[in-house]
């Protein structure tokens, strides 16, 4: 198969690519780096008609957009990646900058220094180091939990690593005599240069439409794991945290410290100041609580203005000193409102979860000790004790028989 042949099946391949990442940016506007994404391969598309349509543009014109869509085309990818992963966007203005400079020394070297293979070089060093730098990006979270991520920095990465070692292949295909260099090179490495760019551009729109639906499932995850209002589990995903973390005490035989609070006189809050007011109080709530709490603590909204935490690998001790600090936390730090602040406080019951115990067992005897601490004034602290373990059944022995022990 011709070159030719090559650069027509990827300019119509990256046609398409670009046309199904538009669209389905178009209804997903919400995914991060799928714009930018669909316009790196816009520009791929522009490379390959340029290709096609050289030896009817002028030299110098056909290769500075050569270049400059090849260069854009690997900066899109890297500004996606970037966007997608939630860090930072890069300074418009270095990469500006730093695209003027590509051209002007690519000018120079198609005009005043005719240079085919500093143009070659150029072509793949600024693409490949974006490359390379947005595969880095991209490979954060963890293969197990994020696959796709990290199959689409294998392709960037081994695409950029490509582009920075065209130059060795550059090298060891021009023939032993030189005297026709640039034929030399278009016959031994058109064919494979193009094959190689065309694979890329295939795994590039697979891997763009994998994070989208990577993106969207985990969207879809979060809506039914999430309590929209606070950010923290839900009823239902926190107890099947809960039934989780039970089991893992069972297995390693220690006691898993359950709290159940709920805010205190909280209806008299949305009565006088407002649901919205409510909403900002749960959210502030919230805030305090997070701050005394681990990575591993797990917090859910039961439901109204009733919240549940569990403590992996803390004693009754520690869970009395969570509960006090968050209590203590709540009442020192009221609700900034207009015209003025709403004081908060909170009543907490805890509970050690041992034994086969189910999680809804666990939270009523936790929810029974916060009922126990409203009733002895709110604001307050108080633990319920876990049922002791059933004692073993005694069998009786059955006494022998005189045949038994004549035997």
């Amino acid at each position: 198969m011709h070159s030719p042949t090559l650069v027509i099946v990827a300019a119509i391949l990256a046609a398409l690519v670009t046309a199904v990442l538009s669209a389905v940016w178009f209804f997903n506007r919400n995914i991060p780096g799928l714009r930018l994404w669909a316009l790196a391969l816009f520009c791929t598309t522009v490379f390959c008609v340029n290709l096609l349509l050289r030896d009817f543009v002028p030299l110098l014109p056909s290769v500075l957009l050569a270049q400059g869509s090849i260069a854009l085309t690997a900066y899109l990818c890297l500004l996606g990646a970037r966007e997608y992963v939630g860090r930072a966007p890069l300074r418009h203005g270095v990469a500006a900058g730093a695209m003027v400079l590509l051209l002007v020394t690519v000018a120079y070297f198609t005009v005043v220094q005719p240079h085919l293979e500093v143009r070659f070089v150029l072509s793949g060093l600024v693409p490949g180091v974006c490359f390379l730098i947005a595969a880095h990006s991209m490979a954060k979270g963890g293969f197990r939990k994020v696959p796709a991520r990290y199959l689409f920095a294998g392709t960037l990465g081994v695409h950029g690593a490509f582009l920075l070692v065209r130059p060795l292949l550059f090298k060891l295909a021009t023939p032993a005599d030189a005297s026709q260099p640039e034929a030399g090179i278009v016959a031994a490495l058109s064919q494979f240069v193009v094959l190689e760019s065309t694979m890329a551009l295939v795994l590039v729109a697979f891997g763009a439409l994998m994070l989208a639906n990577e993106f969207i499932t985990n969207e879809l995850r979060h809506l039914a794991e999430i309590d929209p209002l606070t950010n923290v589990f839900n009823r239902r995903a926190f107890l099947t945290l809960l039934d989780k973390a039970i089991s893992n005490a069972q297995r390693t035989q220690t006691a898993l410290p359950v709290l159940v609070m709920d805010l205190d006189h909280f209806k008299k809050i949305n009565d006088s100041w407002g649901h919205r007011a409510g909403d900002d109080v749960l959210r502030h709530f919230v805030m305090l609580a997070q701050r005394c709490l681990r990575k591993e603590d797990v917090m859910g909204r039961l439901g109204g203005e009733e919240f549940a935490i569990f403590l992996p690998n803390a004693g009754a001790g520690g869970a009395i000193a969570v509960a006090e600090r968050l209590r203590a936390m709540v009442e020192a730090h009221p609700v900034a409102t207009e015209p003025r602040s709403i004081a908060l406080t909170v009543s907490v019951g805890v509970t050690l979860c041992s034994g086969s115990e189910s999680a809804g067992t666990a939270l009523q005897r936790a929810d029974e000790a916060m009922y126990l601490a409203k009733g002895r004034g709110r604001n307050r602290v108080e633990m319920a004790a876990a049922p002791a373990a059933p004692l073993a059944p005694v069998v009786p022995t059955t006494p022998a028989t005189p045949t038994t022990l004549a035997a």
